[in-house]
């Protein structure tokens, strides 16, 4: 049975663990169910708790089911429950395990039903059980017929009694119709799985643009899928298509299988904003340069799995044979995913050495493109293929303000038009400081920027590697564009460049700049 996600998220529930291998192993050589199960505590944070109640959702030919976990000891005393955990502690509540799977069942349909059209789901049979992997269960019940159970004996080989318990359910729906076809599954599994695997943005989006929770795009957790059942994996796409976000993602279910990870990439600013930021218990994350010494301080020889972000700066043969000996079954047999950037963003350190890809691709990989923008307004997303003609990939995250554009004539008039933009967006536009980014190709000294008033550029913090460890800063924040690959920030300000419509040559700090503002940018081009 496919199980989303291919490995289970943590949980305190034993019980829950072991239900999940079962199903897995359910139904492995039988096509013809085409069974998924969805493991609710995907959620790691969700907006609506939308099937928050729900252990386990089987979905496939023979119908729905909504799947109840009861692990430990289970006694029903004047009829309030008691659930009996390894601990010894007791948990009782009013209502029984039968109930809740019933009540879970119908929340969902609810939602199904209010989502897509009775073509499809009204083809699908409903139902419900409880599994209890720890009792032995013979006790009868007004709230339950035996098919609707298993104890720790049936549960040991769950797929008899899930197809017994799908017929139960069968002869009890009154529609007898057919089975729904693959068409039918697809559409509904495509309305519940980002509603199962939904993750929250880096940071709350500007105020201008509602506040939401980004589901994963279609595009990413096929990604994320593909990358989990292949060993090998070279993953491309444009700038704001959440390549950084899906590495990170992949890095922690690799971890949860107990693997050792290495991520890497190459610029330290990025190193260290994922290093304080999203430390994952079994995941070292360093410089490409660096994974020996990181190797050698934990005492092992090889990782099991690598994971390279920001790849493009990466293709070399030196960086690559560094990492080959670092992995275990080294490149050609290890464990590896390889993100990059299909657009000129690799241009700040030297040009792509076709011989260090054509080194992966004789390696065998999965080749993924992601298409789905993530980040970007549609605006943004206009502004950049107009400009530069470059791949960000399509959709975005929804309307926001408009691209704000000046054009000016020297420095001084450059440091006019910034200060305006900066008190236009804060004092009348309502925007917390720590939310724009000023960026530049020249240092700060040599920017628009060191032109300002006193009291306006004591408000700005120069960026360096370390203080990625707290970013964003309590302030505006200045970087040169070359060490904000990777990294974003609600609005971006980009000073010192000319108009890139009246640039022959756009080089790439036009397309890392553009890209780095997940609501609003602003251009003054000298």
């Amino acid at each position: 049975m496919q199980m989303i996600p291919a490995t289970p998220h943590d949980t305190q529930s034993r019980a829950e663990l072991v239900v999940f291998d079962r199903l897995k192993a359910a139904f492995a050589h039988d096509d013809g169910h085409r069974l998924t199960a969805f493991h609710s505590l995907n959620l790691t944070r969700h907006a609506y708790k939308r099937f928050g109640e729900i252990d386990f959702l089987i979905v496939g030919r023979p119908g729905i089911l909504v799947l109840e976990v009861k692990g430990g000891g289970v006694a029903c005393r004047a009829g309030v429950w008691e659930y009996r955990g390894r601990s010894g502690g007791v948990h009782a509540s009013p209502e029984g395990p039968f109930r809740q799977a019933q009540s879970a069942l119908h929340g969902l349909m609810d939602k199904i039903q209010g989502g897509l059209p009775g073509s499809v789901w009204s083809r699908f049979t409903i139902g419900h059980g409880v599994i209890f992997p720890d009792c032995d269960w013979d006790q009868g019940g007004s709230e339950w017929d035996p098919e609707m159970l298993a104890d720790a004996r049936t549960s040991r080989n769950l797929e008899p009694w899930l197809t017994k318990l799908f017929a139960y359910w069968r002869r009890k729906d009154p529609r007898q119709g057919p089975e729904p076809d693959d068409a039918a599954i697809a559409d509904l599994k495509r309305f519940l799985r980002p509603e199962f695997e939904v993750a929250v943005p880096l940071h709350l989006r500007l105020e201008a643009v509602e506040s939401r929770v980004a589901a994963l795009t279609e595009d990413q957790m096929w990604m994320v899928d593909v990358a989990e059942a292949n060993p090998r994996v070279i993953c491309s796409g444009g700038a704001g298509t959440g390549k950084t976000f899906l590495a990170l993602e992949l890095a922690r279910r690799w971890a949860a299988t107990g693997l050792r990870v290495l991520l890497v990439c190459r610029s330290p600013w990025l190193r260290h904003w994922l290093a304080t930021r999203f430390a994952i218990p079994g995941v070292s994350v360093c410089l490409a340069e660096a994974a020996g010494v990181t190797a050698r301080r934990l005492a092992i020889d090889a990782f099991d799995a690598l994971i390279v972000d920001e790849g493009q700066d990466l293709l070399d043969l030196v960086a690559l044979d560094r990492l080959d000996g670092l992995i275990v079954g080294g490149l050609e047999r290890g464990r590896w995913c390889f993100f990059h950037d299909i657009n000129n963003q690799a241009g700040f350190f030297g040009p792509l050495d076709p011989a260090a890809l054509a080194l992966l691709e004789s390696c065998g990989p999965t080749r993924v493109q992601l298409k789905t923008n993530c980040r970007n307004t549609r605006q943004i997303l206009e502004q950049v293929q107009t400009s530069l003609g470059a791949d960000m990939g399509v959709r975005g995250s929804g309307d926001g303000p408009q691209v704000r554009h000046c054009r000016v004539t020297s420095r001084q008039d450059a440091a006019q038009a910034l200060q305006e933009e900066i008190e236009g967006l804060i004092d009348r536009g309502g925007l917390q400081p720590e939310h724009i980014s000023i960026l530049s190709p020249k240092p700060f000294a040599d920017s628009a920027a060191a032109l300002l008033p006193a009291d306006l550029r004591a408000r700005i913090r120069v960026l360096d590697e370390y203080s990625m460890r707290s970013f964003p800063p309590p302030g505006i924040s200045f970087a040169e564009i070359a060490q904000f690959k990777g990294l974003e920030n609600e609005a971006v300000i980009i000073i010192d460049l000319p108009d890139p419509l009246t640039d022959r040559h756009p080089g790439p700090d036009y397309y890392v700049g553009m890209s780095r503002p997940r609501a609003l940018l602003s251009m003054v081009f000298s």
